[in-house]
C-alpha cells in the first residue's frame, strides 16, 4: 500500500509541475520558464482584456511555434507606460531572447528598452510604436497615410460632405492613433470637405466603459454630430452600442476600425455603413517572424533586409523616418456584402 500510495504522489506531482509550466507562457505577467533550449520570444500588448491585442498575441504566438521557439505572452491590467517598464524588467531578468511591444507611450519605454537591447535583447515594436532609438525595426500595419485619409473619405460619403464629425481614439499617447489622426486633419484641409468640421478628438483609453462614457460625451456635447470616426477596435464596437441603444443610426454615422466579429451586428443594422481593419492575427505572426530573423541574425533591421515570414512570404524592411519598418499591407473595407463571411474569421 506505501508503495502504491508513494507511486501515486509521485505521478501527482508530476502533473502538477507540468501544468503549472504549460501556464506560464500564456499568463500576463509570468515567466518563459524552462524552455528545455528553446529560444525565448516575448510580446507585450497595451492592456488585458482587449480582443484585438489577444488576435495579436496568438499571431504571434502561432509564428514563434512555427520556428521552433517559445512564446511569452504578457498584458497589463491597464494600459500604462509603467505597467509595461515593468514586464520589461521582468523580461531582461529572464534573459529572453526577443521583445516585441505595442507600446502605451513612445517614449517613455525608451529607459528600459535600451537595456534590453544592451542586455543582447533583439527589440521591436508593432501597431503601436516606440521612437526609433528604441527599437531595432517596426511592423506596421498599413500605410499611415492611407489609414487615415480613407477613415474620412469614408466619413464624407455617408453624411455628404457636410456636417460636424468626432473622433474617439484609444489612449493620447497611441503613436498609432495620433499618427492617424494628423493624416485625418490633412486630408480634411482639402476644400472638398470644407463643409466638414472635425469638432472633437475624444480618448477612451481603449477601456470600454470609457469608450461609452465619452460617446455618451460626444453625443451631449455636440447635438448636430453627423459622423464618428474611431480607429480604435474597442472604441468604435462602444461607440456601435452607444448608437444602436439610443435608435440614431441614421444620425450619426459611425466608421473606423473594427474587429468583424465585434461589429457585424452595427455593420448589418446599418449604424456603421462600412469600417476597415486589417487582420490582427497577421500583424501579430509578421511580427513572431521578424523577431526569430532577428534573433537568428537573418535580418538587423536596416533598411533593404528581407526575409520570409512564413505563410505571409517575402517580407522587405523600407524606411520609417529615421528607423525602419515592415509593412504587413493595405486596409481592408468591411461592409454588409461582406462582413458574414468575416465574422467567422476574426
Amino acid at each position: 500500500m506505501k508503495k502504491v500510495l508513494t507511486s501515486f504522489l509521485t505521478v501527482l506531482l508530476a502533473a502538477s509541475m507540468l501544468a503549472a509550466c504549460s501556464q506560464t507562457a500564456s499568463q500576463p505577467g509570468s515567466s518563459g520558464g524552462d524552455a528545455g533550449g528553446k529560444k525565448r520570444f516575448a510580446i507585450i500588448f497595451k492592456n488585458t482584456g482587449n480582443p484585438y491585442g489577444e488576435k495579436q498575441m496568438e499571431g504571434f504566438k502561432i509564428a514563434i511555434e512555427e520556428t521552433g521557439g517559445e512564446a511569452i505572452l504578457k498584458a497589463p491590467d491597464q494600459p500604462t507606460a509603467e505597467a509595461q517598464i515593468q514586464m520589461i524588467e521582468e523580461l531582461i531578468s529572464q534573459k529572453v531572447d526577443a521583445i516585441a511591444v505595442v507600446a502605451n507611450d513612445p517614449d517613455a519605454l525608451q529607459p528600459a528598452l535600451k537595456k534590453a537591447m544592451d542586455a543582447g535583447i533583439k527589440v521591436l515594436s508593432l501597431d503601436s510604436a516606440v521612437n526609433t532609438q528604441s527599437r531595432l525595426v517596426h511592423i506596421n500595419q498599413a500605410d499611415p497615410e492611407r489609414i487615415g485619409r480613407v477613415q474620412v473619405q469614408a466619413a464624407a460619403e455617408m453624411i455628404g460632405s457636410k456636417g460636424e464629425i468626432a473622433v474617439l481614439s484609444a489612449t493620447s499617447q497611441a503613436t498609432n492613433q495620433n499618427l492617424w489622426i494628423e493624416w485625418m486633419k490633412k486630408e480634411l484641409e482639402d476644400p472638398k470637405y470644407k463643409d466638414m468640421k472635425l469638432v472633437k478628438v475624444a480618448y477612451g483609453d481603449d477601456l470600454r466603459d470609457k469608450s461609452v462614457s465619452e460617446t455618451e460625451a460626444l453625443l451631449k456635447s455636440y447635438p448636430d454630430l453627423k459622423a464618428i470616426i474611431a480607429p480604435t477596435t474597442v472604441g468604435i464596437a462602444a461607440a456601435g452600442k452607444v448608437l444602436t441603444d439610443k435608435g440614431l443610426k441614421d444620425k450619426v454615422k459611425l466608421t473606423g476600425l473594427g474587429l468583424p466579429s465585434e461589429m457585424a451586428e452595427y455593420i448589418e443594422s446599418g449604424v456603421s455603413p462600412w469600417m476597415y481593419l486589417w487582420n490582427p492575427v497577421d500583424v501579430g505572426y509578421l511580427s513572431g517572424y521578424a523577431a526569430d530573423a532577428l534573433v537568428k541574425g537573418t535580418i538587423t533591421g536596416k533598411v533593404g533586409e528581407k526575409f520570409t515570414a512564413g505563410k505571409l512570404g517575402e517580407k522587405e524592411i523600407i524606411a520609417d523616418g529615421d528607423g525602419t519598418q515592415i509593412m504587413l499591407g493595405d486596409p481592408f473595407k468591411f461592409d454588409p456584402a461582406n462582413i458574414g463571411e468575416w465574422k467567422q474569421v476574426y
